[in-house]
């Protein structure tokens, strides 16, 4: 559960000031997705940016969560047979 946490409350932070700076410089009304202007209100754009915005932030919470990882636990994986070699 900590770990979920370490993921998503900083990436919902990092959405929400995202999206605020996103749309203060560009209006909604204005975007075109594949040539064609979006024909959605306001608030379904703003709602589907924040979500994208924060399924970027949650990926990147989890590769630096990924690569925070320490040998014990990598070598811990290993020595309980997930990966290892046999040897004679």
């Amino acid at each position: 559960m900590l770990k979920l946490i370490q993921v998503l409350w900083p990436s919902f932070l990092v959405a929400a000031l995202a999206e605020m700076v996103f749309f203060t410089v560009i209006d909604p009304k204005t975007l075109y997705l594949l040539g064609e202007p979006v024909d959605m209100s306001p608030i379904a754009t703003y709602s589907i940016g924040f979500f994208g915005f924060w399924l970027v932030g949650a990926g990147s919470s989890l590769v630096t969560l990924f690569f925070q990882r320490g040998s014990g636990e990598i070598n811990h994986l290993s020595a309980s047979g997930m990966g290892s070699v046999s040897r004679p």
